[in-house]
């Protein structure tokens, strides 16, 4: 945008500079095709949904459509909505101190157009950013239609206002989301009336308060968000609004490990570690999103509710957290996460998680350890193979043991390195890793695998873990 212009203050000013507004709709369209023409992302970092939502997404800006995203929880639906805000201009011109941010050329408040008829050219302009052009609005049984759209302000008709005069409105959220975007996140929890409301908002254009029936014809992009088996189910959404949405969009999980990990990777919060490395091994990356992946695939656990991606992120959080714990305590300069770290996911899996049904024999400890088993299990084949191992295994074989603890230094780890025959060799399977760490963490990975293919046993002892066979 030509910075030039936000120095324009008034309607002639506008038009001798050959400005010309057009319909968010339009505005959005325009941008969307310009991103599209120079190959430019059009929801910078949104991951995995390039094939799927992304290209219907695109049609429905380019079309002009009301949107509805229906997902499980944790699907991006809420980031999708709010970086749609990047489709709108940077600034655009709107009448001086006006509520619903009228265009100063089609103003459509009682005020504005007084004001314009009254001072035609000389009508005073402001410039608001796309940001005050979004509104969001989380529906809950208690949203009202004054919430939303608006309510007769008492204090206007003690002024002397007639109550069908327009201007004893005191504007809801949506006309003040006049020029932008509206979004609605559960839709399905907003009670009948107010969907009424909405949806004679949405086609009719008008507004219906207090028995008092007002044309006002806002331009407002409606998006709103719903999980897929509250919106389907017979009575939460009256059917007129459904057909109000031009488009439902489904969204859905990551659908690959490489897409679930590149999200936990862009999400998960990392706090400065003055003087003190995080390395991660792709394999302990390749177990967290895989944890994710058996729960989404259990019967033991509520799909209708979904498993988010934030179970990932969140247990990323945890394990290094852990690992940071030990750093700190045995002066180490890296933190690596390790297998002996996983208990530290029990946390931060419990809770986003529903067990389909919980009893005597359901606990969800139990069911948490059997995910992250499995996950190790199958992470495990993808990099090893049992007779790359008979070395280690045969080690053991010979009444020898090892014990490991997420407490324990990395430099305890290099007897076992030394004395178990074959276990250098298999990490040098896993990848390059040489320092402390990296190698401690490598180590307790191969003896966990060969404990779940009972190959070794495992005993706890307090804090301890000891592999034997």
């Amino acid at each position: 945008m030509n910075e030039g212009l936000l120095k324009i203050r008034t309607l002639g000013e506008l038009k001798s500079a050959g400005y010309q507004t057009m319909p968010v709709r339009m505005e959005m369209r325009k941008n969307l095709l310009e991103r599209l023409r120079s190959k430019e992302q059009i929801l910078p970092g949104i991951v995995g949904y390039e094939d799927t939502v992304i290209p219907e997404i695109e049609n429905g800006v380019l079309a002009g459509h009301h949107m509805i995203f229906l997902g499980e929880r944790g699907q991006a639906k809420s980031r999708i909505i709010r970086s749609l805000v990047g489709l709108l201009d940077q600034y655009v011109p709107a009448v001086a101190g006006c509520e619903i941010s009228d265009d100063p050329f089609a103003p459509i408040c009682r005020r504005c157009v007084k004001l314009k008829e009254e001072k035609g050219d000389a009508l005073e302009i402001g410039w608001i950013g796309r940001d005050s052009r979004y509104a969001e609005k989380l529906a809950t049984p208690d949203v009202s239609v004054a919430d939303l759209i608006g309510e007769i302000d008492p204090i206007k008709v003690a002024e002397g206002r007639y109550l069908a005069d327009e201007e004893t409105i005191h504007y809801g959220l949506i006309p003040r989301t006049n020029r932008g975007i509206f979004a609605i996140n559960e839709l399905p929890d907003l009670t009948e009336k107010v969907q009424v409301g909405l949806f004679n908002l949405m086609e009719e254009k008008d507004v219906q308060i207090k028995g008092y029936k007002i044309r006002l014809a806002v331009d407002v992009v409606f998006v709103a968000s719903a999980n897929p088996e509250d919106y389907t189910s017979r009575g939460r959404i009256i059917t007129p609004l459904k057909d109000r949405f031009d488009i439902q969009i489904r969204t859905h999980y990551p659908k690959t490990l490489e897409h679930e990990i590149a999200i936990m990777e862009q999400e998960a919060m990392h706090p400065p570690r003055a003087g003190v490395e995080v390395r991660t091994p792709q394999f302990m990356k390749d177990i967290l999103a895989q944890i994710t992946f058996e729960a989404r695939a259990s019967n033991e656990i509520n799909q209708s509710s979904g498993v988010s991606v934030r179970v990932t992120i969140n247990n990323f959080e945890s394990a290094i957290s852990n690992a940071e714990k030990r750093a700190v305590r045995n002066a180490e300069n890296e933190i690596v996460p390790r297998i002996s770290d996983l208990h530290s996911l029990y946390a931060s899996t419990a809770g986003k998680i529903e067990l389909e049904y919980v009893g005597e024999d359901k606990k969800e400890d139990d069911l948490i350890e059997r995910l992250i088993n499995r996950a190790v299990l199958k992470v495990f084949d993808r990099y090893l193979k049992l007779d790359d191992l008979k070395k280690v295994s045969s080690y053991f074989d010979q009444g020898w043991g090892v014990e490991v603890s997420d407490s324990a230094p990395s430099s305890e780890y290099m007897e076992p390195l030394r004395e178990v025959t074959g276990l250098r060799e298999a990490i040098t399977l896993l990848g390059p890793f040489e320092t402390p760490g990296l190698m401690a963490a490598a180590s307790e990975f191969i003896f966990e695998g060969l404990h779940l293919h009972q190959k070794l046993n495992k005993d706890r002892q307090g804090g301890r873990f000891a592999y034997h066979a």
